[in-house]
Parts: C-alpha cells; structure tokens; sequence
C-alpha cells in the first residue's frame, strides 16, 4: 500500500509539475513573421516613433516607447526601432540627466507637463537599447544605454534597504523622504528579463540583486483574501503593505508581475499561484480588490487571455492555446502589447509549451 501511496503522490507531482525553463534563446527576431507586429505598427506606430496608447487618450510614455523598442527588435525591424528611438530621444528625453520624461500629452503645450521619470519605461528603453547592440551592432545603441542604465543605477536603485535593493518607481514622490509611507515601491517596474541585459551595459550596479529582491518581495507582497499584491506597496514598515494614497486594488499594472517572470524564464510554481488562482476558470482574466479579494473588473479585450495562459505554462507546462497564438488586431495599445511579449517569452523560454 506504501508504494502504491508513493507512486500515486508521484503522478500527482507529475501532472502538476513546472515548465522547465528552457536556456535563453536570442530575444532579437523572435517575433520575426508574427502577423500581430505588423498590426501593432500600423496601429499604434505613427510615422514619426510615436507609440500611441489607444486606451488612455492617445498619449504616449516612456513605458509605450520602450515597448515598441522592444517589440520592433523582437520582430527584427530595424527601421521602426530607429523611427521610435529616434521619437523617443526628441521627445522624452528632455530633463536635465539621462533619464525619460515619463508622460507626453499630444493635446498639451508643453507636451511633456510632468519631468518625473518612470523608472520602468527607463528600464524598458534600456533594455531594448542593449537588445538592439546585439542584433545590430550599433555602438551608439551601447553608449545611450549605458547612459541610461547608470542614472537608473545611481538615482533609482536604494542598494541598502530593509528588503534588499529596491527600484524607486520615479524620481521624485516615492523615497522615505518623501512619503511617511515609504519608500513606496511598483513590483511591476521590476522587470526581471531585463536585467541581465542592463547588467551589460551598467555592471557597477547590483541588478541581479535586485531580481533577486523582486521575487522575495513578490512572495512577500500577499495581500488580503486573495493574497495579491496592490498595484502600489509601501515598504515603510516591518512587513510589505498597500501604499497609502493609492487604490488598494490589484489592477493594470501588477497584471504585469508574471509576465515579467515568464520572460525571464522562471517557473516557480508558488511566484504564480495566486496569480492563476484569480484567473483561471474564470471568463477573461480579473483585476481585484485587495480587502475583500473580490474581482472589481474583467479584461475582455482578448489579448489579456495571453496573460494567465503564459502563467500555466510556465509554473505547470500547461500548453499555450492555439487560438491565443496570432493576437487579434482590433485591440487597445496595451492588451496587445502584453500578449505579444507573452508570445516572445513563449518562443524564447518556453517553447515546449507553444501550439504544434
């Protein structure tokens, strides 16, 4: 009966068992010949770099920029990539250092109202610069990263606190100096397959000690019923809270969390749970109320259904449904953003999982 009992508890293990991560494959071309990039630049890319997000009033930020980088190097499209950059660098890139401008507002004068950064659009450019070194070979990509890169490391990155290294989400309004609450940190800023790239360019500065910190805090950062993280954390206090002054919600940008871990090729199954609890079986991936835990909203555009499907995968080997592999082009900026870079971590981490 023992053995039975053991060999039964295997099977179970079996059935659930992560994806095994598989060894990076180059991030460059591997969305060549996906037909959704064509559609993601005919829609969102305008003549001149600007990356338009469709569902926030046609603005654009450094976040959106570093995406279509990043997606326009993922794609091999090396002329879209320079029209963005070049956008981005004319446009964003007009405070008095080497960090972007977060915000840029087509129906204001000045376009750029707000100089506060975004820490993750900076990451996001940055990566997608050393991204395109490598494909490209372009040293003038090399010397604006590593810009870039060292005033995130210097002006962004607190190497000493309390939960190991943290990334500040802007530069001004999130430190203990500037909230009672803080410093106050975005676990969806962290993202994790960057670093190691930003590490090329920047090696003075602890990044891989920030991925680690990233998932400690992403394990620690369990609130509520549901146990999910807010979108916002203060990390003033002993343990991870809800910032103060913020919706208590986990909601459009910590729906980022698990793709970010996918991308870097993590497959632990505990980083994903609660994630996966929120979302499957359910009809459209959820946002929530950290209090309660009850879902405050559904994401219905069909792209977010990439979200949960890379989560399966990676922390089970769930195979990636078929119907999820051409995104749909009749989509907002940001759910067909997160869907297509889903499709570049499938291809590059978890191939094992993709459609035959």
């Amino acid at each position: 009966m023992r053995f039975f009992a053991i060999f039964a508890l295997m099977l179970g293990l079996a059935a659930h068992h992560p994806a095994r991560a598989e060894p990076a494959v180059a991030f460059a071309g591997s969305l060549a010949g996906v037909e959704g990039w064509r559609a993601y630049r005919e829609r969102f890319v305008t003549p001149q770099g600007r990356v338009v997000d469709t569902g926030n009033g046609g603005i654009s930020h450094s976040e959106g920029q570093g995406y279509g980088m990043l997606l326009a190097v993922a794609a091999d499209d090396r002329a879209t990539f320079e029209r963005i950059w070049t956008w981005t660098r004319a446009n964003l890139m007009v405070r008095d250092d080497q960090l972007l401008a977060w915000r840029w507002e087509p129906e204001r004068r000045p376009a750029v109202a707000d100089l506060n950064n975004a820490s993750d659009g900076d990451l996001l450019v940055t990566w997608a610069l050393a991204e395109a070194v490598q494909a490209w070979g372009e040293p003038s990509h090399r010397v604006a990263g590593r810009r870039i890169a060292v005033e995130l490391g210097r002006k962004l990155i607190l190497p000493r606190a309390a939960h190991g290294p943290l990334l500040l989400p802007g530069l001004s309004g999130f430190s203990a100096e500037d909230r009672a609450d803080g410093p106050v940190v975005n676990l969806s800023y962290w993202v994790f397959p960057a670093f190691d790239r930003v590490a090329g360019l920047a090696p003075e500065f602890d990044w891989a000690g920030l991925a680690r910190s990233g998932r400690r805090l992403i394990a620690a950062a369990r609130f509520g019923p549901a146990r999910l993280p807010s979108d916002w954390v203060s990390l003033g206090g002993p343990a991870p809270r809800p910032a103060d002054g913020f919706p208590a919600q986990f909601s459009y940008n910590a729906i980022r969390i698990p793709l970010y871990l996918a991308m870097a090729g993590v497959s632990e199954p505990d980083l994903y749970a609660p994630f996966l609890t929120l979302w499957e079986g359910k009809a459209g991936p959820a946002l929530a109320d950290i209090a309660t835990g009850a879902v405050s909203d559904r994401l219905v555009e069909p792209s977010y259904a990439a979200l949960p499907a890379l989560a399966a995968c990676a922390a089970r080997g769930t195979p990636f449904p078929a119907a999820l592999r051409t995104p749909r082009a009749e989509q907002n900026y940001y759910p067909l953003t997160l869907h297509l870079l889903a499709l570049a971590a499938l291809r590059t981490r978890f191939s094992a999982c993709a459609p035959r």
